[in-house]
């Protein structure tokens, strides 16, 4: 099923400074479980959605950590 699933697409990452993908990454491989295991259906997809409201959140808050001497 989590090949099918439109949102998915939101969890992806590789695009991301690496101190950002740190924090997106859970986030990632838990969406990609749930979507393997939870039948297709309205709960499914509030879970899937809550917990990208969930992650965009994690990586906003990520964005006032400090990340190096070098400002990178």
């Amino acid at each position: 099923m989590a090949t099918t699933l439109p949102i998915l697409r939101y969890f992806k990452f590789g695009h991301l400074p690496d101190h950002l993908k740190a924090v997106s990454a859970p986030f990632a491989d838990l969406a990609n479980q749930l979507a393997d295991s939870l039948p297709p259906g309205p709960e499914t997809s509030v879970a899937l959605r809550k917990l990208l409201e969930s992650k965009d959140a994690a990586v906003r808050a990520a964005l006032d950590l400090p990340t190096g001497a070098d400002g990178a």
